[in-house]
């Protein structure tokens, strides 16, 4: 017998979820940063603090926002040219001179790699006509994204008393800056050629993070050092669906912190595999001599943490005939809680030909049966 279908069926697939390790099995490490902070996007949780609001110099992981609002600028393409204000600017250099001409995405290598402190005042000057306008949005940024321990002075971390952040902070930035897609493909380069010069000719810039090389998963993302600062440094890394983000803000120690650190988060996130319940959907097809197709997932999700794990499921009323196994008609939302991981698609399980036509006849439109559904729903409320 048929489901009863509205516009969108919505079905629902609970799993409760436990853990054979309890959290406090596994010993917290001990570290020799002054401020810490371990982060997991996903639960939005912090498994690790260590004095993670203290108001501290953060140096060139200062450069995080300077690279978001980059990358977020659209203009990354675009070239540039170098002021002698911006090739003079003190501290590490990705050798910038007056008159050079270079694209916003090779200064935005130049930030996240060699820690240019020039790229970063080329590209507030290019972007807002002065660092001090540049570095007003900086702080908009920070305030909307309610990093209250923080304030910039100058968009690449030069010491300035005004001039300060946090580890949780800087880990509320690191999880938005992985989110753009620029940002975290940049990050995680151990090395790269960028075209710069008068005229630009191959360069090449090596990144400064030895994580990156030296710890599975690590994706990224910001080194860090002034004499005030101290060793400052932002990691991420990925594990099975897992992301972790660490901080660390004056740490003598800290490639082997952040490694130890990282270690203890994978320890103690639980990683659940989901896939949701679709053997009672059956999807009305019209045109067909079949009533009805079956639908499948054939993808899983990664769920990070405990807690119960939801699906929706969403269908338009009908497909249209023919329909051939594998085509994506509908999607499923999964949740952790009140908070959505992500959407899976969910395809039809069959072959459904049109009413007297070959069961395998090729058919030219490939387009997605859902988007196709959702277009024509569309098109009728216009009428």
């Amino acid at each position: 017998m048929l489901r009863k279908l509205n516009l969108f069926i919505v079905g629902a697939v609970t799993l409760c979820l436990s853990f054979a390790t309890p959290v406090y099995a596994i010993p917290r490490p001990g570290v020799s940063a002054k401020s810490a902070a371990l982060y997991c996007p996903q639960t939005d949780e912090y498994l690790f603090e260590k004095d993670a609001d203290r108001r501290m110099p953060p140096a060139s992981t200062t450069k995080i926002m300077t690279a978001l609002l980059t990358c977020e600028s659209g203009r990354l393409a675009e070239s540039v040219t170098v002021t002698s204000q911006a090739a003079a600017v003190e501290g590490s250099s990705m050798e910038l001179r007056a008159g050079d001409r270079v694209s916003f995405r090779g200064l935005l290598y130049g930030m996240l790699l060699t820690s240019g402190n020039d790229a970063a005042t080329a590209v507030a000057e290019a972007l807002d006509g002065s660092c001090g306008k540049f570095v007003e949005r900086m702080n908009e940024r920070a305030r909307l994204l309610g990093m209250g321990n923080t304030h910039f002075a100058n968009p690449s971390g030069l010491p300035d008393e005004n001039h300060y952040s946090s580890a949780r902070d800087l880990a509320v930035l690191t999880a938005e800056a992985l989110k753009n897609e620029a940002f975290a493909d940049v990050c995680a380069k151990s090395e790269a050629a960028v075209y710069y010069g008068d005229p630009p000719y191959r360069r090449s810039l090596s990144n400064h993070n030895r994580l990156l090389d030296e710890y599975e998963g690590c994706i990224g993302v910001k080194t860090g050092f002034t004499k005030a600062a101290g060793r400052c440094l932002v990691s991420a890394a990925e594990r099975n669906g897992v992301t972790l983000i660490c901080v660390t803000l004056n740490d003598p120690d800290d490639w082997a912190d952040h490694k130890s650190l990282l270690d203890y988060g994978f320890g103690i996130v639980g990683t659940t595999v989901f896939a949701p319940d679709t053997q009672s959907v059956l999807l009305p097809v019209t045109g067909a001599d079949a009533g009805y197709l079956r639908v499948t997932c054939p993808q899983s999700a990664h769920v990070a943490g405990g807690g119960e794990i939801t699906s929706q499921i969403l269908l338009p009323p009908f497909v249209y005939a023919p329909v051939q196994k594998g085509d994506v008609v509908g999607e499923a939302a999964v949740y952790c809680g009140d908070r959505m991981i992500t959407k899976l698609p969910l395809v039809a399980a069959q072959d459904v030909p049109a009413r007297g036509a070959v069961k395998n006849e090729a058919r030219s439109d490939k387009k997605n049966i859902f988007e196709r559904i959702m277009e024509g729903i569309g098109s009728w409320k216009k009428k």
